[in-house]
This record gives structure tokens, C-alpha cells and sequence, in this order.
């Protein structure tokens, strides 16, 4: 059946209903059936008889001339109200001019337009429907007619949305829950940008609510978290977000704040009408909140790190003891992040063996003789090159890394002692140690360890370096440690001595070989009368006690030459030699060995 034939049957109104599905299944123009006419007709008809879907066939001016019996369902109109009228009588008035042009802009294009529209039954009710319609074309690609598709998906709307409510709402209260937050957190983070607003999140956690679960049951502690949500939703302001994200845990966002500043208040609110008295099934409780507040743009994060760094205040307020407000600081919470990330550099750094020990002389103020080194650690980065100690041990300090690293120098030390007395060089070796190890009742059983390992080393060439100006905690477990060191021949020097605030404690308690003058002292003791006479008291308390003595920071002979007036026999510093690389150390011993003169000793020195 040509396109003519069933356009001139049509007008002529003969035209029944499997003629007219035969139109559609024929004038599609997009796929062809291999069925003759008349039985191609026949599934047509019977397909728009029973369709589901709505089905409407209009002439080029819009006027209806077939609709089907779902269109009558869905719709309200029967056939004779339809027909001969235009598809505008289902309109609903919720599209506006701008929808309409659009909708007939693509079936001049295209010939085809699908989408969700608003329409009206007969009886008023207002509906959703999904609507196709398509234009039919002639073999000249004329437009014929518009056939129109749609299903009723009012109840599926209906539907999506419970999902949704149910999807971004907590059940209990009704409030939003994170996930809904955090999409409405970004909103408002775009729109403070944009007005150069401030906003506050703030983080709610009942206090002991878990007691109040124990004692009273399960019923009532959801009672009660009604009844607190209600009361806190209460003390915001209009605009403010308020929402659920825990069991006992809710979130504000306050917006529009004019100062940072201006969030307290609401808080003060909020904590207190979390801490009334409520009544719930005739018994009275009373908790408190804790509550963490984080800024924004003062904390330029997103969404989801403004929620954390609230909670992590939160958190901070019940450590404090409860029943508080704790606002997020963004500089300590970067300096910590910063410390995380340098220790883990510097645990990386120990994995793939990039320190490295330098080694600094200490000389015989009398013959020049060299009496030993000082074994420093230095991180050898493969982008920033050498750097010192002063630079990554605070990142470690009262860290478990500062252990392991301790250690590992040590067993650095030992390993160049092996190496150097293979080559027949015996050469003492000090290791600074931290307060760590010595408050470690086990320290002394690794150190054994450690040194049964390099057996070629006898303990007495090792000397470990503690630091006098160290809080060293648990003197009496300290004391007990180095004693065990002892016992196995380690020795201790006291280092920086003076500079503390119980150096005659640690004279009486703590059995250090000998005591090392803070270079501050002694390159200063030239030119202050009160460093010299500090330098002269450390020398004096060391014949006391009967201690060896050695001063660091000789700079020049002139130092070295007091400090030999003054009693002390031994020295290091940068006049005599700076920290070296093992491969250097050996030829700056020859090579002073070779140029030391016979007299004149201090000639030779510095």
C-alpha cells in the first residue's frame, strides 16, 4: 500500500485502525518488513490495538485522526473527544514557548523528537509521560503525518523519587545523610567562592550517647536522637544544612558567613540544645556534644576534606575531655602532614641505603695524636645532594624510625671499624645515641646484637654519645641500660654538657666515661668571660668525678691552646677537621702525620 492510497483513505476518514499501525510500520522509514502488505497490516492493527504505549496519529497541522485504546486510559479522552482535535488539549501549562519551538524545531530537522513532558488527563490531574513522535514522509521525503508514542510514567516518577528520598535521607530523622551533604557542601563551597563568603562545617558528637543505648535500650536512643535532631535543626538559621552522618553523629554547614567569626554563635546554640534535658518515653537524659568546626576558605579543601577535618576537630574536642568545640587548625595540620610525609621519605630513604656516614677527628691537645672519630650521619639525597642531620632528625624525633635509624648507624659504625682494622687502622668510633634507646630495657640485649655480628671489634673501641640536654625520662631505667652497656665494655661520653638542667644529677647517676663541652661554650670562650668560666667549671667537675673530658668547636689555635691551660687534653672541631667521608679519612691521617712537625705541635693542628 503506497503512501497516497493511505493518505487519500485517511482524509477520506475510511481508513480503520490496522490501517493506520500499517502507516507506521511501513513509514518509518527506517527499517522495511518482509511481509506482504496485508499481513504486515494485520500485526500493525493488532499492535496498535493492544499496545501498552499511547499511540496517536496526527496530519501535518496537528489534527488528531487516530488514537488507540491506551491513549484513552491514560488519558481520559475517548475517541470522539480526540479525534479532530489538536494534541494541545492535553496540555498542562507547566512548558513554556521556548519547549514547544524546540520540540517542532527537531522534527523539521530530524523528524524525530523524544523527552519527558508535563501533561494534563481530562479530568485535570496532571501526569508525566515519555513521548516520541516521529514525522512519516512520502518517497519525496514530504511530511505526511506525526505519529506520537507515550507511556504514563507518573507512578515510575513517583517511584524514582521515594528511591531517592530514601537514597539521600536518613531514616530515623528524616535529615539528609552524607551523601546528600556532600553534594550540597559543594554548592555551597561554589557559591562562597563566588561571593567571597566564609562557611563553617561543623561536626556534632553526642557524648556517651552509647550509654544511653546500654542502659535504657535501643528504642530510646533512637527516640532521643529524634528528638536532639529536631531541637538542633531548631537552634540554625534559616539556609543553614543540617544533616545525619553517623549513629551519633550529625553535621551543620552554615553559610553566608560574613566573618569567619560568625559560626560561634549558631555553635553555641547547637552544643546547647544538645545538652538539655529531654523527656523520652518518661525518662529524662541529658548528654552533651562534642563538636569540631572547620572554615572554609581558610581551609581551602573540598567537601569531602572539610568533613574529615571537622571530624578530626571533633575528635580533638572529646580527647579534651567532652562537652566542647574544637576549631580545625590548618597550620598544624599541615606541619603534621608535612612530618608524615618526611618520615616517610626517611623510611624510604633507609630501605634503599641512602645514608651515608661522615667521620670527624678527635686529637690529643698534647701530641696531635689522633684518638678517635666521631661517626655523624648524613643523608646522601639522590635530588637534593648531601644533607645534614639538622634538616630530617626533628621529622623523626620520638618516632619509632628514630630507633631504627639509631641502630642502623651503629651498625654502620662497626661495619667501617671491621673495614678499617682489616686494613690494619684501629680507630675508636662514637655514636650519638637518643633518649629512645636508653629507655628500651632491650636496648642493651640489640646492641649485643649488633656487635656479635662484627666480632673483630672489640666493645671498647665503641663509644656512645648521649645527649645531656635530653629529657631522659626514667633516670633509674636509664642508669640501669647503660650499665648493662658497660657491663659488655661499651662506654659513654655525656655530650653538649652543660647545656642541660641536671648535669650534676647526671654526673652522680649515669655512668658516662667522660663528659664533651658544647661548642657554644668554647667558641665563645675567647671573648665571654662567663663561657670560659662555664668551660673551665665542665673541666673542673670532670677531675671531680673523675671523667675524661673533650671540647667540641675548636675553631682556631688559639682555642686549642686555652683549652690546654685550662686542663683539657682533648678536642675536636672544624680547626682541626671537618666531618669526612671514610675513603677521606685515612689519607687527612697520613697526610697530618706526614706534616706534623717534630715541636710545635700546635703548628701542625690548626
Amino acid at each position: 500500500m503506497t503512501y497516497p492510497r493511505i493518505r487519500e483513505r485517511l482524509d477520506q476518514g475510511k481508513a480503520d485502525r490496522q490501517d493506520a499501525l500499517g502507516l507506521i510500520a511501513h513509514g518509518h522509514g527506517r527499517s522495511e518488513l518482509s511481509l506482504d502488505p496485508e499481513t504486515s497490516l494485520q500485526i500493525a492493527g493488532e499492535l496498535f490495538t493492544h499496545s501498552h504505549n499511547a499511540i496517536t496519529i496526527t496530519d501535518t497541522h496537528g489534527t488528531i485522526i487516530a488514537v488507540n485504546d491506551s491513549f484513552t486510559r491514560i488519558t481520559g479522552y475517548g475517541r470522539a473527544d480526540a479525534v479532530g482535535q489538536n494534541p494541545r488539549i492535553l496540555k498542562s501549562g507547566r512548558h513554556d514557548a521556548h519547549f514547544y519551538a524546540a520540540l517542532w524545531q527537531a522534527l523539521a530537522d530530524d523528524g524525530y523528537w523524544a523527552g519527558e513532558i508535563w501533561n494534563r488527563r481530562k479530568d485535570g490531574e496532571e501526569y508525566t509521560e515519555w513521548l516520541t513522535i516521529t514525522a512519516i514522509r512520502d518517497s519525496f521525503g514530504r511530511t505526511t503525518h506525526y505519529v506520537g508514542l507515550f507511556t504514563d510514567v507518573s507512578l515510575a516518577g513517583d517511584y524514582q523519587r521515594q528511591v531517592e528520598y530514601i537514597a539521600y535521607h536518613d531514616t530515623l530523622t528524616g535529615l539528609p545523610n552524607r551523601a546528600l551533604l556532600v553534594d550540597r557542601l559543594r554548592h555551597c563551597i561554589v557559591q562562597a567562592q563566588r561571593h567571597s563568603d566564609s562557611l563553617a562545617v561543623v561536626y556534632v558528637g553526642l557524648d556517651d550517647f552509647k550509654t544511653v543505648n546500654d542502659l535504657h535500650g535501643r528504642e530510646v536512643g533512637d527516640a532521643l536522637l529524634v528528638a536532639l535532631s529536631q531541637r538542633m535543626t531548631a537552634a540554625l538559621r534559616d539556609g543553614d544544612i543540617f544533616a545525619r552522618v553517623g549513629g551519633d553523629e550529625f553535621v551543620a554547614v552554615l553559610t553566608d558567613l560574613e566573618l569567619p567569626q560568625d559560626w560561634e554563635d549558631t555553635v553555641s546554640r547547637l552544643m546547647a540544645a544538645a545538652s538539655q534535658p529531654i523527656v523520652v518515653q518518661c525518662r529524662t537524659i541529658q548528654i552533651s556534644a562534642s563538636v569540631g568546626v572547620a572554615l572554609f576558605p581558610q581551609d581551602e579543601s573540598y567537601a569531602d576534606l572539610l568533613l574529615r577535618h571537622a571530624d578530626q576537630a571533633m575528635y580533638s574536642a572529646k580527647q579534651a575531655g567532652k562537652n566542647r568545640c574544637s576549631l580545625f587548625d590548618v597550620a598544624q595540620d599541615e606541619a603534621l602532614r608535612t612530618q608524615r610525609k618526611g618520615v616517610d621519605r626517611i623510611a624510604k630513604a633507609l630501605a634503599q641505603r641512602e645514608f651515608v656516614l661522615h667521620f670527624q677527628p678527635k686529637v690529643d691537645l698534647g701530641s696531635g695524636a689522633l684518638v678517635g672519630v666521631e661517626a655523624l650521619i648524613r643523608w646522601q639525597h639522590p635530588e637534593r645532594g648531601l644533607v645534614y642531620p639538622a634538616d630530617f632528625l626533628p621529622l623523626i624525633e620520638d618516632h619509632e624510625l628514630d630507633l631504627d635509624l639509631g641502630e642502623w648507624v651503629i651498625d654502620a659504625a662497626l661495619e667501617q671499624m671491621t673495614e678499617w682494622r682489616s686494613m690494619g687502622r684501629v680507630i675508636p668510633v662514637s655514636v650519638n645515641v637518643g633518649a629512645g634507646h636508653l629507655q628500651r630495657s632491650d636496648f642493651p640485649v640489640r646492641l649485643q646484637r649488633l656487635m656479635a655480628a662484627y666480632p673483630a671489634v672489640p666493645p671498647t673501641d665503641l663509644e656512645l654519645e648521649v645527649l645531656e640536654s635530653t629529657a631522659l625520662g626514667d633516670i633509674d631505667l636509664v642508669s640501669e641500660v647503660m650499665r648493662s652497656c658497660c657491663a659488655m665494655g661499651i662506654r659513654f661520653a655525656l655530650d653538649d654538657f652543660g647545656t642541660g638542667y641536671s648535669s650534676l644529677a647526671h654526673l652522680r647517676y649515669l655512668p658516662a666515661a667522660s663528659l664533651k663541652i658544647d661548642r657554644q661554650f668554647v667558641c665563645n670562650m675567647l671573648n665571654d668571660a662567663n663561657d670560659r668560666a662555664i668551660v673551665s667549671g665542665v673541666i673542673g667537675l670532670a677531675k671531680v668525678f673523675e671523667r675524661g673530658v673533650i671540647a667540641e668547636g675548636v675553631e682556631t689555635a688559639a682555642h686549642a691552646e686555652e683549652l690546654r691551660a685550662l686542663g683539657c687534653t682533648m678536642a675536636q672541631g672544624y680547626g682541626i677537621a671537618r666531618p669526612m667521608p671514610a675513603s677521606e679519612l685515612l689519607r687527612w691521617v697520613d697526610d697530618r702525620q706526614s706534616r706534623m712537625p717534630a715541636a710545635g705541635i700546635m703548628e701542625g693542628m690548626i
